[in-house]
């Protein structure tokens, strides 16, 4: 049996887990999520633990069982505590705020970059420099984290760009000069 699959998913206070039609719904005090899952997986809430197990021993059968137990361990930490990223913006003149209910990002482009988050996420700009994203879905977050990054990735030379908080660039050596 998947090593993390079978370890049982224990169901936090104040969270109700419910099965029904082929889809898991998880209910909490910062919202609601639900995901769909494979016919190939049983699924069981149980003395406060949610259960897994699998019809068959197939390779495919057993990627899906670790990847369910995640999804649903996932999906309660969202419901209770939520999921942030935070994102620096280095680079001169390069800075960040919220218009509206998007996010106007200059960036040394000819033209400011605007994005509008999806409605699940909150995206606040508590400096020019930073960004932080937040919402209940772990994968929603995180996605939406990588799509402001891609607007500037860092680069090696100057290391000028978006990157995640604490996040390491590994910097290269410029042209060097004549002999």
């Amino acid at each position: 049996m998947s090593r993390i699959g079978r370890k049982p998913v224990e169901i936090k206070k104040g969270v109700t887990v419910e099965i029904q039609n082929g889809k898991i719904k998880v209910k909490g005090p910062k919202g609601e999520l639900i995901q769909p899952y494979d016919s190939r997986i049983n699924i069981k809430v149980e003395n406060g633990q949610v259960v897994l197990t699998r019809t068959s021993d197939e390779k495919e059968v057993r990627a899906l069982h670790g990847l369910y137990r995640a999804l649903i361990q996932n999906m309660i930490v969202g419901v209770t505590e939520g999921y942030t990223k935070k994102l620096e913006i280095i680079g001169v003149g390069y800075r960040a705020e919220l218009k509206g209910k998007g996010l106007q990002l200059a960036l040394g482009f000819s033209h400011p970059i605007f994005f509008i988050p999806p409605k699940d996420v909150k995206i606040e700009v508590p400096a020019p420099t930073n960004i932080v994203v937040s919402g209940i879905d772990k994968q929603l977050v995180g996605q939406v984290a990588a799509k402001i990054r891609s607007f500037r990735p860092p680069e090696p030379y100057n290391g000028k760009g978006i990157r995640y908080e604490g996040e390491q660039i590994i910097r290269k050596a410029g042209k060097t000069a004549g002999k």
